[in-house]
């Protein structure tokens, strides 16, 4: 197996640590599988154990290069074009992502969705309360948010409307993330901010539909019941081969990370669903432009 061509490092240092560390994790993981070699074998040849093996495969804990040198060499790794890019991304993997700034306002439990979301090369989503997160206005993050945040200062709102911003820099990028982005007619039809933050909104959404990058869908009242009643989805799917697709779901406080193969395959078939149950992408500005004109 070789790693010396790997022409991926450019776009997988703009994925940032979350990302980077779940595909050193992964490739560790195909090398220890190669050899046949358990996995508290490895962990004893690195100080460690079974269980910080399994972390570091998983990418969930940051790497020391010392250990992944002393892994790629019990794997049997050992030209250096094999080697070095390798180390190179796991020392990648340890430089904070942009951010790490913001660091007083992003709890815990998100931070790693930012990773990830900075990663994806397609992001699906289904939301019910609100427009998605990353086709929202300046005006109207800044709504939503002071709800959200109810005893904020006006100086953290606009914190949190930059980090929102700068989050949404993923769909204009060079190579941009593809979004896929279903949304309850509810979402549309609650006006936060008021009437004008409302509009320009809406119009703010009938633009991004031209995008070649973007598809929105609308979940009509009339389409009647569906499988995401318990609230917003989000599918994260990456270019990295060893990578598996992800599934989100966010609450008011926290957050879970389903991974069970059969997990992510249920939210996988109910966002085809709600693909189905939503009209098609092409109604979606006159849909919009409906909404506007009963504003």
């Amino acid at each position: 197996m070789s790693f010396a061509a790997d022409e991926q490092a450019v776009g997988l240092r703009r994925a940032g640590p979350t990302v980077l560390r779940m595909v050193v994790g992964a490739r560790l993981r195909r090398l220890r599988e190669a050899r046949g070699m358990p996995a508290d074998k490895a962990g004893y040849e690195i100080r460690g154990s079974a269980s910080k093996i399994s972390r570091m495969e998983l990418g969930r804990v940051g790497f020391k290069e010392r250990d992944v040198a002393d892994l790629l060499t019990l794997y049997g790794v050992s030209d250096p074009a094999e080697r070095e890019p390798l180390l190179e991304l796991a020392r990648m993997a340890s430089v904070p992502g942009w951010w790490q700034r913001y660091h007083d306002i992003v709890p815990p439990w998100f931070e790693p969705y930012l990773g990830l979301e900075q990663g994806a090369g397609v992001i699906r989503c289904y939301e019910v309360q609100v427009v998605p997160a990353l086709l929202q206005t300046r005006n109207y993050a800044r709504a939503v948010l002071a709800h959200v945040h109810p005893e904020a200062s006006a100086e953290e709102i606009d914190r949190r409307v930059e980090l929102r911003r700068e989050r949404q820099r993923i769909l204009f990028r060079d190579e941009p993330a593809r979004l896929w982005a279903v949304v309850d007619e509810a979402a549309l039809r609650r006006p936060f901010g008021g009437r004008e933050v409302m509009r320009a909104q809406l119009r703010h959404l009938i633009d991004v539909c031209a995008l070649r990058n973007v598809t929105v869908q609308v979940l009509p009242f009339g389409a009647g019941g569906h499988g995401a009643v318990g609230g917003p989805i989000t599918l994260l799917r990456f270019e990295e081969a060893d990578l598996p697709d992800m599934v989100y779901l966010e609450q008011l406080t926290n957050a879970h990370f389903p991974d069970r193969p059969g997990e992510v395959d249920h939210y996988t078939d109910v966002m085809n669903r709600l693909v189905v149950q939503a009209d098609p992408p092409a109604r979606t500005p006159d849909t919009l432009r409906r909404l506007l004109d009963d504003l």
